[in-house]
Formats: structure tokens, sequence, C-alpha cells
């Protein structure tokens, strides 16, 4: 096929640049400066949020798909407002691509979004699939991320000639400069008690988004995660073995209080099937626990 793709240089965007091009897709990316197009693609130079000049730079460009994974994550988010650009970037910018998508002929249109749509704390020990209820408010200062999330398959969902499909991803480790490393190297990353999470090696998060672009019904949700979630504590346990330094050191949770995003993500309780993904798209995680995952990082 040929795809459009916005964010290939976010944490997913390389692997997933690869993985296409691998699989013998033709990779357009979207870059907002000249020359900022991942070797082995070609480039469109627009911006997701200006919507004349995005629309004006795709006239007279043909693809079959577009695939949107932009966010303005650069980061880990520590409060609210930290949010606010991604998610303008999942209501204004995605009525701004699928706008785009018309104009070039795409019939197939893959949006990011991520299990935190499911909600914020302790979901309990059962894992969400697709069937439970996403995108719905009740979270407090945490709804304006659900609702855009919400707002953004909606429109996917939702737009007459274009087959929609969305990847909850988890959350994403394995990226390329990951600062969580040099964090645990240095001693500097301390972990809450308490805390569940369901994560993603992005090389598998990349393989799955093109076994979606590829197998994947219009109109469906899959989560993309790998096959056994684990405690924060657990988790950086392993890096710091895998990487030589100390154990991180553990911290009540009320300390990350002042800081709500980040403490409602590290001490909330997220467990998600990726049954779905597995069954439909015929993909599984080439790292299918973290444990794998992590003995495949590279030092910084």
């Amino acid at each position: 096929m040929r795809v459009l793709l916005a964010g290939a240089s976010g944490a997913i965007g390389g692997p997933l640049t690869r993985a296409l091009l691998a699989a013998g897709h033709e990779v357009t990316a979207l870059t907002r400066r000249p020359g900022g197009a991942p070797e082995g693609t070609a480039e469109l130079v627009g911006d997701a949020l200006d919507r004349g000049g995005l629309l004006a730079a795709a006239s007279g460009t043909e693809v079959d798909a577009v695939v949107h994974e932009l966010t303005a994550l650069k980061k880990s988010p520590m409060r609210h407002k930290h949010m606010a650009a991604t998610n303008r970037l999942r209501t204004e910018g995605t009525a701004n691509l699928l706008a785009a998508a018309k104009v070039m002929g795409a019939k197939r249109f893959l949006t990011q979004s991520m299990i935190f749509g499911y909600g914020y704390g302790d979901l309990g020990r059962r894992a969400r699939t697709e069937e439970d209820v996403f995108g719905e408010g009740g979270y407090g200062g945490f709804d304006p991320h659900i609702v855009a999330m919400e707002r953004n398959e909606h429109q996917v969902f939702n737009t007459e000639g274009v087959d929609g499909i969305s990847l909850r991803y988890a959350l994403f480790y394995g990226a390329e400069g990951d600062p969580n490393m040099a964090l645990v190297i240095r001693g500097k990353l301390p972990v809450p008690k308490g805390g569940i999470m369901s994560f993603v090696h992005v090389e598998d998060a990349a393989a799955a988004t093109v076994a979606a672009l590829e197998r994947g019904r219009g109109g469906e949700a899959y989560n993309i995660a790998d096959d056994e979630p684990v405690s924060w504590r657990d988790y950086f346990d392993a890096m710091a073995a895998h990487l030589g330094a100390p154990r991180p050191k553990s911290v009540p949770a009320w300390v990350l209080r002042p800081m709500p995003l980040m403490h409602g993500i590290l001490t909330g309780t997220y467990r998600i099937s990726n049954a779905k993904a597995k069954a439909e798209l015929g993909w599984a995680p080439a790292y299918p626990t973290y444990r794998e995952g992590i003995a495949a990082l590279r030092h910084p």
C-alpha cells in the first residue's frame, strides 16, 4: 500500500517506518520541516494542526492509507497540562488528517490511542477487552484525556468512505533514547509501591500496526499489549539488573500526589487483554513479557 505516516519521528515512528518498508509498503512521512522524513520515505511537508496548509500540501498526492501516530509527548507527562497538546492532536489533528485522507483518496485510516481510555486508577484484576467501556468520563481531572481519546475514535469510526481502525496501545518501552534508562542508571528514578501496568515493546507495537493496516477490520479497535502485566517495582528492578544499576529506591505513593497524572499512572492497575489482536490480526508479540523485552534493551 501507499501509506502516509504522521508521526514518523515519534517513539514508534522509527520502528514503524522500518516495518512498513520491510513489508513492501511505500511510505510518505508527514513532516513540518523539509528534509525531516526518514530514510527510504517520501515526504509531505505540512502540519496536522494547520488544516488549510495540510490540505493544500495533500492535493495531488495519492495514498491508500493514513496512519496517525502523532503525539506531543517528548517525555513522560507528570501533570494534566502536559497532555493538552496531545489531546489537541487527538481531536483537531485527527479531524484534519481525516480531511487530508479524503483529498488523497485513502480508504483506510489507522489512529493511535492508549489503554487509558478505559479509565485511570485501579481498574481491577480483570483484563480489559475491547468490549469494555472506552472513552467514558467520571475520573475528574483525567477526563479531558479520556474525552480526547473518545473523540479521536468517534471521528475515525464515523467518517464516510474510510475504514477506520483504532490501536489502543499499552505503554511503550524499548524506544531509542528512552530517558527512563538513563534515570535508572543514575539512580534518579524512585518507584512507588503498588501499581500494575500493561506494556508493549515499540518493535511489537510497530509490527501490530502493520498487521492492522493489512488485516484489521474497519470500525474496530485493537488492544496492543504484551502477554503479562507487571508491577512497576518488578519492571524497574529488571531494567536496573539488566543495566547493571542499583535497585531503584521505593517511595510512598503520596509523594507523587503533586503530579496527579503520574500518580494515576504509577499507582493504578491496568491489565489489558491482547486476545483480539492476536486472533484477528495474526500478530503476537516477539517480546511476550517485559523480561524478554528488557533483556534486548541496548545500554544508552
